[in-house]
């Protein structure tokens, strides 16, 4: 899995948990519901740190726990 992936699916983890929708987060975190919707977007290959750091505060979570989870653990080689 490739890091773009992996914070998809922890975002999405951390919304399933919290019992919020993309657009909760996107309020929650000051951005706009667009900016989360291209980040979910599979066709789209980054995401800014600064969005992941927005997204984080939002849901008031150090960046350091939110890149601790397991998904991080074992990323495919970003240089191809």
């Amino acid at each position: 899995m490739c890091i773009k992936e992996a914070v998809v699916k922890r975002f999405l983890q951390l919304c399933r948990e919290r019992d919020i929708r993309p657009n909760q987060l996107a309020t929650l975190s000051g951005v706009t519901p667009s900016t989360v919707y291209s980040m979910l977007d599979p066709g789209r290959r980054d995401v800014s740190v600064v969005t992941i750091k927005k997204l984080c505060d939002g849901l008031e979570l150090p960046i350091s726990e939110f890149f601790s989870g397991p998904i991080f653990d074992d990323l495919e080689q970003e240089i191809r």
